[in-house]
């Protein structure tokens, strides 16, 4: 890729949380002539330029699409790494064959793109009694797939290495994410961390690594922007104990019993008391933590530690709950947004401030 040429970069999952982001990093860059954003709702997020195509889940039109926009980078957002979001028919279509079209459009006859970025999760590691305290991008999982969100990201992983074996020119990068903590990312340890009772299996208490969402963000531009290849683990220097983890952020621990801990669970989780998908009933037995060292020699620097990451989270965690959330949500509406890009009456083509924001001056 001509490292004076304009870039063209698809983001796939825009209407999502990673997605809307990553497009509003990347639209400030001046060296991107073009963001363009796939999706199958709404964008969550404002965005000034970035131009947004509904598509179905499975991405079937990406062929067209990339083509017609002479797209040379794609960075793939959209992997489900929460089994609640979904049930297991749809979680291997989005994952597996959403990404085995967005491969095949990349590398099909005279395209255009040169890049492929796609955000993955350490979950792909496992967790068991076996694991090494830290696993480096050259290992793989100790035991075979115990939930579908570790068989479908090792199924995403094996396309792309055959991708990558396939295209030699094509610069190819695989981020695996440690468990994410955020003011506005909502998983099922961050919604079990804000409410009363956090959940925990007697006789356990493992030790996590997290990273903090903007740092997931700066990760993703960074190798977008400065073409880093190959294989990168990606989480906050150090690990903690969940206790510890639940302590700070003013969590109640609520033990479930080693033996029968999803039917202990079942209640708790259907009255809404506590979120428990397998994988973080795995994770919450044995923990897991990732080196960090290649991903830090590629010119990525952490602003947050794991430690760091809860602090901020358990910061933003007790204000919600004396004041509540006072942040006001984005509404995307297609002619208001045609409005402000392509009327010749709008002067000010700044929208960044809002109503809200404005009243408050």
């Amino acid at each position: 890729m001509n490292p004076a040429a304009k870039r063209r970069i698809l983001v796939t999952g825009l209407d999502t949380f990673w997605g809307g982001r990553v497009a509003q990093a990347l639209e400030a860059k001046p060296e991107v002539e073009v963001v363009l954003g796939l999706g199958t709702g709404s964008p969550s997020v404002a965005l000034e330029r970035t131009e947004y195509v509904r598509t179905d889940q499975a991405y079937s039109s990406l062929s067209r699409i990339v083509r017609a926009a002479r797209v040379d980078t794609i960075v793939h957002t959209f992997l489900i790494v929460d089994s609640t979001s979904t049930n297991s028919r749809s979680l291997h279509e989005l994952n597996v064959i959403g990404t085995m079209n967005l491969l095949a459009a990349a590398g099909s006859a005279n395209t255009p793109v040169r890049q492929v970025i796609v955000k993955s999760s350490t979950m792909v590691y496992g967790c068991s009694s076996r694991d090494p305290a830290f696993f480096t991008e050259e290992m793989d999982a100790t035991t075979r797939p115990k939930t579908r969100i570790e068989r479908s990201l090792r199924d995403v992983e094996a396309l792309l290495r055959d991708f990558a074996d396939d295209n030699p020119s094509t610069v190819v990068t695989l981020l695996r994410f440690a468990n994410v903590l955020g003011e506005e990312i909502s998983t099922p340890i961050t919604r079990s961390l804000a409410r009363a009772f956090a959940p925990s299996i007697l006789g356990f208490d493992p030790l996590l690594q997290f990273i903090q969402e903007s740092d997931v963000v700066r990760c993703l531009e960074l190798v977008t922007m400065h073409q880093r290849p190959g294989i990168f683990n990606v989480a906050g220097r150090g690990r903690l104990p969940w206790s510890e983890v639940a302590a700070t952020v003013g969590a109640k621990l609520l033990p479930l019993p080693p033996l029968g801990t999803r039917l202990a669970a079942k209640p708790l989780v259907k009255a809404g008391l506590i979120d428990f998908p397998p994988e973080l009933e795995c994770l919450l037995r044995f923990g897991r933590g990732v080196d960090t060292t290649r991903i830090e020699n590629a010119g990525f620097e952490h602003h947050f530690t794991s430690a760091r990451a809860v602090d901020s989270f358990a910061r933003a965690t007790r204000l919600k709950r004396a004041v509540g959330s006072t942040k006001r949500s984005y509404t995307y509406e297609a002619d208001v947004e045609a409005f402000f890009r392509h009327s010749p009456t709008v002067v000010n083509k700044d929208r960044a401030t809002t109503d809200d924001e404005v009243k408050a001056t």
